[in-house]
C-alpha cells in the first residue's frame, strides 16, 4: 500500500514509525512532516488545508490509504474531500468534526443524547457571561467554543481569574475560536483519556492514557498542548470503561448518527472519573497529542490495520491484541512555552539514542539547518519508552530525556506522578 499521512508533529512521528513497521506499507509519504519523520518516511511540501491539493496530490502519488492526523484539516473538510474523490480516509467529515471544533456543538449533542457532563452555558457577550461567573461562583472553567491548539481552556480557581478568561477569550486573544466563550462546571476527580475507533456503525475502545496538560509539576501552571502521557491509566478500570461506552460514547454516536453525521475515526473522550463515574471533559475527534505516542508504542504494527478497518467499515470484528505492558512520553519543550519561545536552537545527541520498539524519541517541533537538527515549535520532542510496568517505562523514557543535549528546552520530571504515587 501506498500511504499518505497529513500533519507534522509528535503525533505523526508516532503514527507514521507505527504504520512503517506493518508489511502492508509500500511507501510511506507525510505531509508535511518533520526532522524526526524524514528518517522514515518521504516528507512531502503539501497544504494540507487545501483539500484539492491533497487530493491532486493523492492522485498524482497513488494513495491507497490517507491517515488524517491534525484536527485543523478536519476541521476544513479535507476528509470529505478525499472520500468524495474515492480515497479510503482515515477520519471523521467536517460536520462530525464539530464535536472538537464546536464546544458548544458537543455539549447539545451531550444534552440530547443524556451523556454525563458538567453543567454549561454559552456567550458571545461578556457582561452576561460575567453575571453567570457572579451567580455561580468559582472555581470555574472558561473555554473559547473552537480551536485553540488545547489552550483555550482556563480552569478558574477565582472569579478574578474567570473574568480575566472571559475578556481575553471574547477580546480576540483566540480570534474566532474564541467569538463565543462555553462556561461549565468544575468538575472534581482525576481526568483521564479513553480512545475509541468509530467506523459509522461500530466502536471499538482503542486504548487509555492520561495526560500531563500543566506546564509545571505537581500539574501547576498554565494549561499546555500536554507536557508527557503514559498509557494505560488505571483510573480508566475495565468497569469505568464499560461505563462509558454504554453512557457516553455509544449514545453520542447514536446521536450524531440521527443528526446524518455518522462518526468514522478516532474518537478521543476526556473523563471526569470520580468514585467509578465518569463524566464528559470534551470530544476531540483525533489522536491525542502526546497520547499518541505511548498507544503507538503500545500498539505497532497493528495500528495500521485497526485504522484500516475504521475506514472500511470492518470494525465489528476487529480486535485490539494489547500486551501487559506499559509506556510513557516526556515532551522536551522549548523554554518560555506555552509563552513565548525562541526556535531555531540546535539540539544535539539525538543521533546516538536508541530506536526501537521500546525506546524511540518522537520529534514534534523539529527541522532541519545546515545539516542540523533545529527546534521550530513548542513542544519539540517526546522521549517515549514502554516497559513491563509503569516504573521500568519511565525509567527508560527519563535516559532517553537525559542524554538529549539541548540547554533551551525544559521538561517535567513527574510524569506518571499519580499511577506511580498509587501502586
Amino acid at each position: 500500500m501506498n500511504i499518505l499521512i497529513l500533519g507534522s508533529g509528535g503525533r505523526e512521528h508516532a503514527l507514521a514509525w507505527a504504520v512503517k513497521q506493518n508489511p502492508k506499507c509500500d511507501r510511506l509519504i507525510v505531509a508535511p512532516g518533520n526532522a524526526g519523520i524524514a528518517d522514515i518516511a518521504w516528507c512531502a511540501a503539501l497544504d494540507i488545508l487545501d483539500g484539492a491539493a491533497v487530493v491532486a496530490f493523492a492522485e498524482e502519488h497513488a494513495i491507497d490509504f490517507v491517515i488524517v492526523g491534525p484536527e485543523a484539516p478536519l476541521a476544513a473538510g479535507v476528509a470529505d474531500d478525499l472520500r468524495a474523490a474515492g480515497f479510503t480516509t482515515f477520519g471523521p467529515s467536517k460536520d462530525a468534526a464539530q464535536l472538537e471544533t464546536s464546544k458548544g456543538f458537543t455539549k447539545e449533542i451531550c444534552d440530547a443524547a443524556g451523556a454525563p457532563t458538567a453543567a454549561w452555558a454559552r456567550f458571545t457577550e461578556v457582561e452576561p457571561a460575567k453575571a453567570y461567573l457572579q451567580d455561580k461562583g468559582a472555581p470555574i472553567v472558561v473555554k473559547a467554543d473552537g480551536l485553540a491548539a488545547g489552550k483555550g481552556v482556563v480552569v478558574a480557581m477565582t472569579l478574578d481569574e474567570a473574568e480575566a478568561a472571559v475578556d481575553d477569550m471574547l477580546g480576540g486573544a483566540f480570534g474566532e475560536a474564541g467569538a463565543e466563550v462555553v462556561i461549565e462546571e468544575f468538575m472534581r476527580g482525576e481526568e483521564a483519556s479513553f480512545f475509541v475507533l468509530c467506523d459509522g456503525e461500530h466502536a471499538l475502545p482503542f486504548g487509555t492514557a492520561q495526560d500531563h496538560k500543566r506546564v509545571g509539576e505537581g500539574d501547576t501552571g498554565p494549561n499546555t498542548g500536554g507536557m508527557g502521557a503514559y498509557s494505560p491509566a488505571p483510573v480508566l478500570t475495565d468497569a469505568v470503561a464499560d461505563r462509558a461506552m454504554e453512557e457516553i460514547i455509544k449514545p453520542t454516536l447514536a446521536e450524531m448518527a440521527k443528526r446524518g453525521m455518522p462518526y468514522q475515526g478516532v474518537l478521543y473522550a476526556g473523563f471526569m472519573i470520580e468514585e467509578g463515574a465518569p463524566r464528559l471533559v470534551e470530544y476531540n475527534v483525533r489522536f491525542g497529542d502526546p497520547e499518541c505516542q505511548v498507544l503507538m508504542m503500545r500498539l505497532g504494527a497493528q495500528a495500521l490495520d485497526l485504522m484500516q478497518a475504521a475506514a472500511e467499515g470492518r470494525l465489528a470484528d476487529a480486535r485490539v491484541n494489547w500486551a501487559d505492558d506499559h509506556a510513557m512520553t516526556v515532551v522536551l519543550a522549548a523554554e518560555g512555552y506555552p509563552g513565548t519561545y525562541e526556535k531555531g536552537s540546535v539540539i544535539h545527541g539525538l543521533d546516538d539514542l536508541p530506536e526501537t520498539s521500546t525506546q524511540m524519541v518522537f520529534h514534534a517541533g523539529t527541522g532541519t539547518q545546515d545539516g542540523k537538527t533545529v527546534a521550530t515549535g513548542g513542544r519539540v520532542l517526546n522521549a517515549t519508552a514502554r516497559g513491563a510496568s509503569l516504573k521500568e517505562a519511565r525509567d527508560a523514557a527519563y535516559s532517553l530525556v537525559d542524554a538529549v543535549d539541548w540547554p533551551q528546552g525544559f521538561h517535567r520530571r513527574d510524569i506518571g506522578w499519580r499511577a506511580l504515587e498509587s501502586d
